[in-house]
This record gives C-alpha cells, structure tokens and sequence, in this order.
C-alpha cells in the first residue's frame, strides 16, 4: 500500500475491572459449554447463532439465550457412511460446527457438522429447536463439509438459474480431508428439484473438485464472499507441492457460472518479499472518505509469516486491483500466449499440463464475450508468482492476530484485530502522518480471539462481539462516557468520541445535538476544549431571574440564557427551564445558599401538604409544602434524602446536626414499568400523564417526551407484533381458540378489527382479551385446496397490521390404530388410540365410539358397537358331577364383544373360567360342586337349576340355568378292546408290506449305486492323477507368480493391444507403431492446429455434433466406429473426467432410443455405436490396475494351467487339435502312442550349465524348440525371447552333431502325404543332449538357410504334410472307395470314445477356473471403483425408466462381463507378454463361453444333443450364476462412489499415463474423420445455436485451413 497511509492505534477498551469500577455494568457475556467455532447474525431481527461443538444456540441482540439444539455427541464411526445403523463399530463423537449460513428466503439457519461426513441440515431461525430438514440417507453427493477437524470450511449464500427458473443456494469451499469428499468448490441446492435433492453438490467440474485434492496443496480457506457479480474465496496453498511454504491466493467466480470455468486464482502477497504469507482471517468493507475516494470495496486481511507464527500483519487490497489483475490473467492467456511483458504470467494449477496458452485464440472480443469462460477455453487458471498482487502491510505485531472486524465512523476507517492472546486492537487509517501513543489493555478472559462480529440491529452500531474458545462477549466501540471531562475525551483520540460542548459530555457525533454547527463537538486531533474566561454576575440568588453573561474563546457562540432556579431531585442543585448548568459540566458552578437562624424548642420547623403528591422518576419536578415555624430560622441546607417516607432534615447554624421530625410523603412513579409497549402505555391511568415517547421507543412522563421531541405529539403505537401462536397446530375443520401474543394489540378489546390464521378469518373471543399482549380467537375450517400452513395477522384500530413470523399449520390427526377394536354398548372398555398428528390443537382431543356422548372421527379405523348378546337355548344345561367337562352356551356376539380373557362367566355365586370364545359359542368350566345361588331370592328357590351368568364389562346377561345331578356310570372295558384290537392289527400289517418292498428297492438302489460309483471312482482316479501331475508342475509356475514374475504388460502397450490390435492393421497399425508421415517442414504447424483441434474436442457441444454426424453418415461402418471411438479414448485420455460425461451423454440417448422401441434388453449387446465401444475402452482404462492388483495373478495362472496340460499330450500342429483340451472339435481323435523324454539341453554362449527339459518323442522340432525357449527364458517376456526361426536345435549323439528340423530329406512319405519330424522320427532318446544356438546372419547362414528354406518350400509343394493325423476329408475319401456304411459309421462313432478326455482335463483345470471367477465375481473382496460407479448409473437409469430387474441384469452383464472380461479371458495377450496358441486358445473360448452362460438370466435346457462345451460345465454353471447374482447385489449395496471420487480416480489415470500415449497421432488420426466428413460436421454445427454462439465453425475452419490448406469461408 501507499506509503501515505499511516495508523493510529487506540485504547479498545479500559480493562473489564475498571469497567466495572467506573459504571458497574459488566459487559454482556454468554458462555457455552463447549468450544464456539462459528458465530454469525440475522440482519433482520439482530438475533446471533452460534454454532459450537454438539450445540446450536440462538441469542438475542443482549447475548440471552433464546433456544438450543443439540446436534451430538452422534453415534458414528471415522469411515462410516451415513446413516449409521448401518455402521459397525461406533461410538459416541462430538459433533463439531464447519458451517453456519442464514438462509433468509425462507427463514432458516443452515447448520452442518462433522458427524456423518458433513451431513447439513436447516433449523427456524425462530427456533432452531425445530428442525425444519435433515436426511442422512441421500449419498455422498449431499456431504458437504469435512470430519476432520483442522479442516476449514467457508460459504457464502448465491443464486443459480435453470430451466427459467432462480433457485436459492450456497457455495462451499472445503480443504482436503483424507476421508472427505473430493470437492474444492460446489454449489449446494437448497431444494429439491427433479433429480436433485437438498444439499446435493449440482455442478460437476473435475478442474475444483478432483485433483486439487492430493494432499500436497494443502488448501486452508479463511473467507468467502460475493461482490458484483462475482463470488471470492480467500484461502493459502503451496505452490506446487514440492515446497511445504504457504502462499495466500483469492479465487474468482462468475456468480453465474455453472460449469467454474471463470475460475482464477491470484496470489496476494502481503509484506516485503511476501513476508505475511498464511491468510488468518479477513473482512470486506467500503473505507471512509478520510482513507481514499476511489476506493469502493477493500479486502482487509490479517496474515502470518511461516517462519515465525507469532509475527503478523495487515494488508489492504481494494478489489478494483484484484478485478484488473485477474482480467490481466486471463487476457494473457486468451490471447498473449500466457505472457505479460514477454514473461509467463499464467499457470494452470493441479494439471500436468504445460501448453495451455500455446497459441493464440483469434478472436478479439473473446474476453468480452466469454468473460466467464467456456469449455474449449483453458481452465483453471492462476497467476504466476512473478505477478502476485503486492501490499505492504498497514500495520504489524509481534503476536498471532487471528481475527479482524473493520467500521466507519465520521467518514474513518477504524479496524478491530484480535489476536492468539485475548487482545483487541483498535485501529485508525488516516491521511496525515502523526505520531501517537500506543497502549493496548489486555482481555481479563485470555483466550484466543476466533471471531469479532459487528452488530447491525436497532438503527444503531454501537457494539459488536468479541467470539473465543467459548465466549461470546458484546463491547462497545467506544467507551465515551467513562471520561467525564473534555481534555480526557479529546485525548482519546478515537473516532468515535468527541465533547459535546453544550451538553458537556462525551459522545459519539450522532448523540450530540446540535453537533452540525461549527465546534459544536469537538473531535481530535488538533481541537482544544471549551475554556470559560469569565462570566458575570459571579453569583446569583435563586429566588432572582437575571442573565449571566459568558465569556469564551471559542468560535461558537453562546446567546445569552435565563435561568429559572429550583431544586433538582436527584443532584440537589439548581436547574433551568432552558439548559441544566451543573457542577458536572465543567462550565459554570452554583452555590446555593439559604439562611435561617437555630431552632428553638417546640418553634422547630415542620412540613405538610406536599404539592403534587405524583413525582415522575427522571423528571426535575417543583414540591412546593406548607411549613412551620419557618420564619424564626434561618436554614443554612436543605436536603431532600432518599428514604420512606422521604424526610427533609438541615444543617443548623452550630456544629451540632440535629433531625428535623417532620416528613412529607411523596410517590415516586416510572411510567416504563409494565408498560413495555405503546398500548400498555395509552392504557395506563390519565392521572399519571405517561404518553408513548417515539424517539426514546418507551413510556415515559409526558414533559420528558415534549422536551426531547419539542413539544407534546399524540404519537400513535407502531404496528402490532406478534411473538407466540399457542397452539401451533389446528383442525382443518376449525373450531378451536388459539391464543396470539405479542405487544401492541390494541388498547382495548374493541381495537382488535380484524383477525386471519392462514388467510382465513378467526372469530376474535372478546371475554379472553388481554390488553396489548393476548388476543384469542376461535379458527375456521380451511379450504383443502390452500396451503395448509402460513402466518397469523391481527389488525388493529387505525389499520395497523401485525405478521407473525411463525408459521400456523392446519392439519388433522390421524388414528391408525385402536384396540381394541370391539366393544359392548354397555360400555366399560378402555382402548388405546394410536397414530400421528395427535398433539394438534390446545389439549389432547378425547375420542370415544360410536353413541357415546362425543362425535366419532371420519378416519379408516371404526370401533364397532356389539348388540346385546343373545341366548339361543334356553333349556336347562345338565352337569354331571365327578367328571369335569366343559359347559357350552349358545348364542350370538359372543367373539365380536370380548374375548376369553375379558370375559366373566359364573354359575350361581361362583366365577368359571372361559375356556373358548366363539361368536355363537362359549365354553366354561362349571365348579365341580353345586354352588350357591347369587341372589337371596334364588337361594329361596328350592328348584336344583342355577342360573348362568355372562358379564363383560358393565354388562350381564342372563343365559341359562345349569342342573346339577348325579351321573350314570358307564363302563369303558367292552368299548376300549372293541376299538384297540383291530386297529393294532391293521398296523403291523401295514408295517410289514413296507419293510418288503422297501428291502427290495434298497437291493436295486444298491446295485445301481454300486455301478455309479465304480465309473465315479474311475473318472476320480484319472482326474486325481491328472490334477496332481498338473499341481506339481504347476508349483515351479506359482513361485515364479508369488515372486512377482507375472509379466503384466505396461499401460501404453496393454491399451495399444486393447484398442488397436484388433484393427485391420493389427500391429502395424499406426497408433501402435507411433508414426506420422509428416514433413518436417509442416511439423510445427500441424502440432500447432493439433492442439487447436485438442481444444476443439474438449467442447462438449462440438464433440456431440461430431459424433452425431458420423453416424448418421451410411459408409461410417461398425469397424470404423470401433477406431473412432479408440482413436477418441486416446486424445481424451488426458481428460478423462470429459471422456466419462461425454460418455454418460451419449449413454443416455441410446438408453432413451431403446427403451422407447420397446426393447430395452437389446442396449449394449453389441458394438454398434461409438459410445458403446467408449464404454469397453472406459472399462479397460479403469479396471487395468484392478487386473494387476487381483484378477491379474488368478488369470495367469488359469492361462499356465491349460498351456501345461494341453503341452503335457500330443498336440497336431497341423489340424490344431490336442489329445488334452477343453474344447470337444479341438480334441484329438486318434490315440496316439507317445513318450515322455527329458532332454539336457546347452545353450550355446551361455555357459556350460545343461537345463533339462520336458517333451514328447511326439513333438516337432519346432514344438520342441518352443519347450525348450519356455524352459530356458521363464524368466523372460515372451516379446523379448529368441523366436522359433531364429533357433537351431543340433543333435549330438556322438562325436557328431545332427541338425533337427521338421521337414527335410529324410521326412517319411505316405502316399501324397509327408510327415512332419519328430523326435521319434530322428530316434531321440531320454536324456538325449541337445545344443540350441541362435542362427548367426552372415552370408554363408544366409546361403545356407535360403538353400534349407527353398528345399522345404519344394516339399511343401510337391506332398501334403501332416503330423499326427491326417485330415478326415482324406480319410473318408479313401473308406469310401474300398470301404462300406458301416465302416463310415464305426469311425464316427470312435471320434466320441474319446469325449471323457474332456471331462478329465474339466476336473484338472477345476480349481484354476474357481479362482479366477472368485476373483472377478466377489463382491466381498476389493471392488473396482468404476463398476460401482457405472453398475449405480444403471440402476439409476433403471428407475427412471420403470425398467424390470432382468434387464438392469441384461445391461449391467453386457457393459462389464461380456464386454470386458470375455476379452481379456479369451486374450490373455492383451495383459500379459504371453503367446497364445490355436489350441489354448480353443479351450480359453470355453470357459468365456462358460462365463458368459452363469451371467444370463434364462436358462439352458439341456439335452441329448446340446454341444459338449456345454454339457461340460452344466453342473456348476448354476454354482456361477448365483456368483454373479451375489456379485450384483452386493456391489448395488456397497457404499456408493460419487461423481467427485471417480473424477479423482480418472484424474490420477490421466496424470500418470496420459503422456506416454501417442495423443498426438490420434488427434491426427481423428482429424481425418473430421477431414472426410467435413462438409456434414460444419452443416451440424452451424443449425446449432450453441455452436454458433461458440463460433465452433470458425474455429473448424481455421483448423482445416492449417493442416491442410483446404479452402473455406475464410
């Protein structure tokens, strides 16, 4: 800053003792009980809200506590995602406040915490004990802040239009928590809107939201604000996170823009060589005129310096400089290369990007027209440490300033910084350079100072609050009043106090009266005091009216006053009718004498008759009394003293005080007490003369209000005010009271004119009115159509209108259950009624049933009403004695009224127990003896019936009479054997017959059990064999794979096969030879229009145009689709994040196409279009770490599996079929006789050393020479092993050496038929040495091998070669002239002897096969990020779609298992350096075949003629589709991965790989396409106004002109 620019330290504040001592009144404190992180302020109703640790509190402008909410401790876990039922492991944490924002459109306090991954929620602002939204089962794209706690977060309210529509929201800037979301910047909507849901993050942009979030930045955000437009965040980073140094920057937004492509960042350095280089905290604020005119906004900012933290300054920063050095920024990039005087002014931070501003956009108005940026403009932005915005700093400390708070008054600029140690400084800017003192006064509570908020209610900033660890204290800005002098108030020098010469006292500038007029208060610096040089007369009696005349040298002029003397109540001093002269004032004293002579005896002077008898508090009010024997004495004086009843007593003339013992009783009246509001005031009794005084807001004696308003108004009450509606909630039938309370409700009930309760009118209960502060009202029904809730009005007489600020709400309660649900009209039942809503209205409603005394609700649930019940038999009921049995009733009702245990049931005086309880029946059990009757008359009866009675709550019923008599015996011996006999005779029987032919059918099942096991032991035998072997050779295979031999391919070879090996071109395709025919002449400027093409395809709009148009284009075929979309995966590859949503985009659209023809199962099938090979090159990108991690090592091992086994039996090179294989048209048919024989090979040059290796006297020479490089270079990737041809394998028997090789002179002939040479055709045996060498290429070689390869070239064309068996063709060719049908269907049938190979080499390779689809197929184990991020897509889409469950399986098995892992099983290739053969090959097809089968959803009926493939794996292909069933459910229940953690994800593929592709020879490649479809791409473009506002076309042409001169419009 300007070196003109001086300061003035001044004294805050006295210290709080001496506050205390001077004015006893302690400054306002609230304590919490835990640690305050934010504090912040309605401007509307001054209430503050303070977020602390586990509690929310509301206060009021005075710091008392109005409301609490408790927000912890929660039950929660540090990695649990909400909502925590679904956590293990949890336990109660604090809940710390990140953020609190008021959210005034609808009245609610936006509050988020630590708990649940920064989880948000909205509170009243009236209560932030009602909670008005919080859900924690949204997702990750609701979680806002951070859980860790040294993690800053800062935000700032906005707005963001879509759809022609303005919706309320809030930025939020975060720094990096290792498990936070990764968002730097988002926008949080604070509705729910279509897809969005409250708080959910609605802009997505990987430039500030994914890769700033490695945690070398180290971002701490301070500040956020908005200011024309534009939206700030104040924060510290490194630069590049190879220096841990801070470095202080503020980044700009467009307020409208919805993609951050404005986002710019500039480094602001605050000292010399940045010494104050860590922002701690800072304020916006418009300076005063005395500091600078030009100036409309400044960022006054407090900062720290890294190398000694307790060393701080503050820097000033107006934001017109920090606008222009920005626009300066992004200039240079657009349109100076990134420079700014010839040096590099631009940096692109968190991209590995170098040549952002490369070339030169040609456009003029390109900053005027995209001020806010674009998608093919470089984003984001940053300035270059050279062009930093520089400050020096205003003013420094040797402590930790921590917060800073700035005002103006009288045109000064006055900062509050508060400091680590509990200091406040206060601090002036001004234009002239003076040298003042400088104290400071420390806190009495020393703790640090987090936040200082200024006041802004009641017309008035006389205050603002002092926020530390857990205190909220309320200071003053100025202490004026404690000087009680004009030198000590003028020697303040605080802006804001000042003498005020005619009140004689010290003030700010706007409590002084007349302080317009010149030196009517006097300010410093540089103003002297009001100085009396003389006055006359000297003095003056009180009893005479005269003037006095005063002289001064000051330039204001005093006209002459007339005093009028009398008694003032309070300083017992003379006072005037014009101005109180008092000793106070330091102007002018008085003495007041009265003379009296000694009372004598009874002539002691007495008072009486006090006139008035009312005395106002605060008013100078004339007693006048009668008194008595006052003329005899002379009183020297006279004191009024405050006691009951106030007694006057004096001084005598001797030294000898004596009482007076006379009293005059007066009242003393304060027209303010329970008067708190206008209409309590009028109603007061006229006798006291309160009126309402507008300028003091209270009730006040009239004169007090006439002489600071000039006289006496009929000032009329402001407007009602409403404070509490009890209840809240109402029927919306009506017809209940409620009560409104407020202030101002009229004076009288007839004052209350009007009522309404959500717009509809309330009937005003005059008997319950209440003056002012109560008014009930009796509601009405609502219309169902209206909104339920809204505000309560009352008017008033003279038409003033009172709003409340809560809310009524109409609703009805609703009953959900009863019990019970029956009952008797007798009545006597209780029931339980359940439900919600119950609580509305004053007091709990009371409901009964139906022809009771109240109503019965309309509602679902009915309680029926059971008429009596009724008696059907009315004959007498015979007990029989001595054997207990039930007694039955009939009747009606019975199980509609009661149940067993609710009912009462007696027999005479003796209750029975129920035992069943049916509607038309009832059963007891009756006493076992005769029992007495219930009433005396029954007992007269001498008749042996009883009468049976049923009661069931307050009812009875008279069913029938019981008879009791004496039973016949009857005999049970005859009745007992009759039954029994036959019955056991029947059974044995039965048991019998069964054990016959059951023995039988377990003789059967025996013999065939026994057949099954002898063929089951026999296939076990020959797989526990085979498997054995293939484990003990395969050991040698998993010690090389567990040391780490896997020989995975890098990225960049492992894509380029993925991609392009495919192609027409196979390897020689020029995206994996890498190169370009391009004259070097014309490199420069094609690598130039290459990068203008790059940024061409990062717009969204000409990319989709594009694609569109290739594929409405007939001859752009499936093939070249395929390329295109690879060739685009490559130039996109260093923007993967814009890969993924142009994929998502286009993802739709084919989605939206297929669900609208009806069939949705189809989508993803095949590669038809360009996305959908852009979804299996996304899926290849992201699960190739994944591969190497996991499935990579399984896979390798399946691949070693099969290779060994099929290796270990015969192979025919020329038919490529194998005796051991998966694959039944790949099996050898022929048994063939072979051995194995271990040869000791020597590699020549490499040493004497032999390595045995394993063969087949069957083999070829070159299928030896394949063993013996696999055995000898294990350790080496295929690629960079020596190849067949380039090997000679030499024979040396004896002292001789023969040269081996498949075809030569010696080669046996058949016929036309030559065999290949074997080992068994050279006479090799076991153990035989054998020299490999590599052929050496000289001439005489050359010679040599041509001679060799043009005589096998003459065989070859002379004879038909084969190996192991010749071709069925021929075979049949020759049965079918000498032999018969019966030959022909013999050697067809001896082809399927040998099927149970297959089923051998199934059981062999068992285990290999598991492994790998448990690795794949596990949801339990380590999921790829992207498969739930693309699985969570679909079933997203799904339901949005209604689409059924079978197709989600459809999509989610066509975009990952067949798309994806089919490939790489069927290609092991394509991730290894491996060679895959013919033969393994046929049998890797199988077990694709295979995975692809578990992943459908129908299923395979298998019969007879099914394929073999097929049959081989029926048994657990349903053990594979419950696999992948478990995998799709678990990954649809694992933590969702939001759009911010894959963008990350993406982001660190492209930073570690993007540069070894060749990005280059794609974009040239893509070119052209863009070349021969160049006249549909410019139509395309031009009928799309986004395009064209762009100014896409142009920007094609200008490409097409450069890389080939083609002629355009230019």
């Amino acid at each position: 800053m300007a070196s003109w620019i001086s300061l003035l330290l001044f004294l805050l504040y006295q210290s709080t003792s001496q506050a205390k001592e001077n004015d006893n009144v302690p400054f306002p404190y609230f304590l919490s009980e835990t640690s305050i992180n934010n504090v912040v302020q309605d401007p509307q109703t001054g209430r503050i809200y303070l977020g602390a640790i586990n509690m929310i509190f509301q206060l009021r402008p005075s710091l008392h506590l109005e409301a609490r909410a408790e927000t912890g401790p929660k039950e929660d876990a540090r990695t649990c995602t909400p909502p925590a039922s679904a956590c293990q492991d949890t336990k109660p944490m604090p809940n710390l406040n990140k953020l609190l924002l008021i959210h005034p459109s609808n009245s609610s306090l936006i509050v988020c915490g630590s708990r649940y991954r920064g989880i948000c929620s909205l509170l009243n602002l009236s209560n932030v004990e009602q909670q008005l939204y919080y859900s924690d089962s949204k997702g990750e794209r609701t979680y806002v802040t951070s859980i860790e706690d040294n993690v800053n977060v800062v935000g700032v309210m906005s707005t963001y239009r879509k759809d022609a529509r303005t919706f309320d929201v809030f930025l939020v800037g975060k720094g990096y928590g290792s498990l936070d979301s990764t968002k730097l910047i988002s926008t949080r909507i604070l509705q729910d809107y279509n897809e969005w849901v409250v708080f959910e993050s609605i802009i997505e942009a990987s430039t500030v939201q994914t890769t700033p979030f490695v945690p070398k930045y180290l971002h701490d955000f301070q500040h956020a604000f908005k200011d024309s437009g534009f939206v700030y965040f104040l924060f510290s980073r490194t630069l590049d996170g190879t220096d841990n140094k801070n470095l202080t920057y503020v980044s700009r937004l467009c307020e409208d823009d919805q993609h951050y492509y404005s986002h710019t960042e500039l480094q602001l350095n605050c000292g010399q060589k940045n010494k104050y280089n860590k922002v701690r905290a800072a304020f916006v604020a418009s300076p005063g005129k005395e500091l600078v005119n030009s100036w409309n906004k400044v960022l006054f900012m407090v900062a720290s310096s890294d190398d000694d933290e307790n060393k701080s300054a503050l820097c000033m920063y107006p934001l017109n400089s920090i606008n222009e050095r920005l626009v300066d920024i992004i200039s240079a990039c657009y349109s100076d290369s990134g420079k700014i005087s010839g040096f590099p002014a631009v940096d692109i931070p968190y991209s590995f990007k170098t040549d952002f501003c490369s070339s030169k956009i040609a456009v003029s108005d390109m900053l005027k027209n995209y001020k806010c940026g674009a998608d093919f403009l470089p984003s984001p932005l940053a300035s270059k440490p050279r062009y930093a915005l520089e400050a020096t700093e205003v003013w420094s400390t040797s402590s930790l300033l921590t917060a800073v708070a700035v005002a103006v008054e009288n045109d000064h600029t006055i900062a509050f910084l508060g400091n680590n140690q509990g200091d406040v400084f206060k601090v002036q800017f001004c234009l002239s350079v003076a040298s003042f003192t400088r104290d400071t006064v420390l806190l009495e509570i020393r703790k640090v100072i987090k936040c200082i908020l200024k006041t802004t209610k009641l017309r008035q900033k006389n205050n603002f609050c002092l926020l530390n660890l857990q205190t909220i204290t309320k200071v003053p800005v100025q202490t004026c009043l404690q000087k009680k002098d004009c030198q000590s108030c003028v020697g303040l020098r605080d802006p804001y106090c000042g003498w005020c010469v005619l009140e004689g006292r010290c003030t700010r500038r706007s409590e002084c009266r007349r302080a317009e007029e010149k030196n009517g208060w006097l300010w410093s610096p540089g103003q002297q005091c009001v100085k009396i040089v003389s006055f006359f007369p000297p003095n003056l009696s009180c009893k005479k009216t005269d003037k006095v005349r005063l002289s001064s040298h000051l330039l204001f002029v005093l006209s002459w006053l007339v005093w009028v003397c009398g008694m003032e109540l309070h300083s017992h001093a003379c006072f005037t009718n014009i101005y109180s002269l008092t000793p106070k004032l330091g102007i002018v004293s008085f003495v007041l004498m009265f003379y009296s002579f000694p009372p004598q005896g009874s002539e002691c002077p007495q008072f009486e008759n006090p006139d008035p008898v009312l005395i106002p508090v605060g008013h100078k009010t004339r007693i006048s009394f009668e008194g008595i024997n006052l003329n005899n004495h002379r009183v020297k004086r006279l004191t009024l003293c405050k006691r009951n009843p106030y007694i006057l007593h004096y001084n005598v003339t001797t030294a000898v005080l004596r009482d007076v013992h006379a009293s005059v009783s007066v009242t003393l009246y304060n027209c303010s007490m329970g008067r708190e509001d206008c209409s309590l005031c009028k109603y007061a009794d006229s006798k006291y003369r309160c009126v309402w005084c507008s300028k003091q807001n209270s009730c006040v004696y009239e004169k007090l209000c006439s002489a600071l308003q000039g006289g006496p108004q009929n000032t009329e009450c402001p407007n009602p005010t409403i404070t509490n509606i009890i209840p809240r909630f109402g029927p919306t039938l009506g017809g209940i009271s409620i009560t409104i309370r407020g202030s101002n409700l009229g004076i009288h009930k007839e004052d209350i004119k009007n009522i309404t309760v959500v717009g509809e009118p309330c009937t005003h209960k005059e008997e319950k009115y209440s003056v002012s502060t109560s008014v009930v009202c009796e509601i009405k029904a609502i219309d169902p159509k209206k909104t339920p809730w809204g505000q309560v009005e009352v008017v008033v007489n003279g038409g003033k209108r009172g709003t409340s600020s809560m809310y009524f709400t109409y609703r009805d309660p609703i009953p959900v259950e009863v019990t019970p649900t029956k009952g008797p009209k007798a009545g006597g039942t209780l029931i339980t009624i359940s439900g919600t809503f119950l609580e509305t209205g004053r007091f709990l409603m009371l409901i009964v049933v139906i022809n009771a005394a109240c109503s019965v609700l309309k509602q679902p649930v009915q309680i029926s009403l059971i008429s009596n019940m009724t008696k059907l038999d009315n004959q007498p009921l015979r007990n029989i004695l001595s054997i207990s049995v039930a007694l039955p009733l009939q009747g009606r009702g019975f199980s509609r009224a009661m149940t067993a245990s609710e009912a009462q049931a007696f027999v005479g005086d003796v209750q029975c127990l129920v035992n069943t309880l049916q509607d038309e029946k009832l059963f007891l059990d009756p006493p076992s003896t005769t029992p007495r009757a219930r009433s005396r008359r029954q007992r007269r009866d001498t008749r042996p019936e009883l009468l049976d009675l049923i009661k069931f709550g307050k009812g009875e019923w008279m069913v029938g009479s019981v008879q009791y008599q004496k039973k016949d015996d009857l005999s049970f011996y005859i009745i007992i054997p009759a039954v029994i006999v036959p019955m056991l005779l029947i059974i044995i029987i039965s048991i019998y017959c069964y054990r016959r032919k059951s023995q039988q059918a377990e003789r059967e099942y025996e013999k065939v059990k026994h057949q099954l096991d002898n063929l089951e032991e026999s296939v076990r035998e020959r797989c526990k064999k085979e498997f054995t072997d293939l484990m003990i050779e395969m050991e040698d295979h998993t010690n090389d794979v567990s040391e780490g031999r896997i020989p995975f391919l890098d990225y960049k070879t492992y894509t380029d096969r993925v991609f392009f090996l495919p192609s027409k071109d196979g390897a020689n395709d020029v995206m994996i030879t890498g190169k370009l025919d391009i004259p070097e002449a014309r490199k420069a400027m094609v690598t130039q229009a290459l990068n203008q093409f790059s940024n061409l395809l990062n717009s969204k709009t000409f990319l989709i145009n594009f694609i569109r148009t290739l594929e409405r284009s007939h001859d752009f075929n499936a093939r070249a689709k395929v390329y295109f979309a690879s060739l685009l995966t490559v130039a996109l590859h260093g923007k993967l994040e814009y890969y993924t949503d142009i994929m998502r985009t286009l993802l739709l659209e084919l989605m939206e196409e297929y669900v609208q023809s009806k069939n949705p199962k189809l989508m993803l099938r095949r590669s038809e279009t360009v996305v959908e090979r852009m979804l299996c090159n996304w899926m290849s990108i992201c699960l190739y770490q994944f591969l190497k991690d996991s499935a990579g090592e399984p896979l390798y091992k399946l691949f070693r599996a099969i290779k060994h086994q099929i290796e270990k039996g015969p192979v025919d090179v020329r038919v490529k079929k194998a005796k051991y294989t998966l694959n039944d048209t790949g099996l050898l048919g022929d048994d063939v006789e072979y051995s194995i024989l271990t040869l000791q090979v020597l590699v020549q040059g490499e040493g004497p050393d032999v390595t045995p290796v394993k063969v087949l006297n069957c083999d070829t020479i070159s299928q030896v020479k394949e063993k013996i490089i696999e055995q000898v270079y294990r350790n080496v990737p295929y690629s960079q092993r020596p190849k067949v041809d380039s090997v000679t394998l030499e024979w040396r028997p004896g002292s001789t050496g023969q040269i081996l090789s498949d075809l030569d002179l010696t080669s046996q002939k058949e016929g036309r038929w030559r065999r290949i040479n074997t080992l068994a055709h050279y006479n090799v045996r076991d153990n035989a040495t054998l020299v490999l060498s590599r052929v050496v290429h000289t001439q005489h070689s050359y010679d040599q091998n041509h001679e060799n390869h043009e005589e096998r070239n003459a065989l070859l064309e002379d004879d038909k070669v084969f190996h192991l068996v010749r071709p069925a063709d021929e075979l049949d060719e020759i049965k079918s002239k000498r032999g018969s049908i019966k030959d022909k269907s013999m050697t067809k049938a001896i082809t399927e002897i040998y099927l149970t190979r297959l089923l051998s080499v199934k059981g062999t390779l068992q285990q290999f096969v598991d492994d790998f689809f448990r690795s794949v197929l596990c949801s339990g184990a380590v999921v790829p990020a992207a498969v739930k991020y693309f699985f969570d897509f679909l079933d997203e889409q799904a339901l949005k779609h209604c689409v059924d469950e079978e197709t989600i399986h459809i999509w989610k098995t066509n975009s990952l298992p067949l798309r994806f892992w089919v490939n790489i099983l069927k290609n092991p290739h394509f991730i290894f350096d491996v060679h895959v053969s013919e033969v393994v090959d046929a049998s890797l097809s199988v077990i694709a075949q295979t995975f692809m089968d578990a992943c459908t959803k129908s299923e395979h009926k298998l019969s007879r003629d099914s394929p073999s493939n097929k049959l081989l794996y029926a048994k657990e292909i349903s053990t594979y589709k419950k696999m992948v069933d478990d995998y799709y459910k678990g990954v649809r229940q694992m933590v969702p991965v939001s759009d911010q953690d894959m963008n990350t994800h993406l982001a660190e593929v492209s930073r570690s790989h993007t540069d070894k592709l060749n990005t280059q020879v794609a974009l040239h490649q893509l070119y052209q396409y863009a070349s021969k479809y160049y006249d549909g791409i410019i139509a395309s473009l031009d009928e799309d106004p986004a395009a064209q506002s762009k100014q896409l076309t142009l920007r094609l042409q200008q490409i097409a002109t450069a890389l080939e001169n083609k002629v355009t419009d230019l």
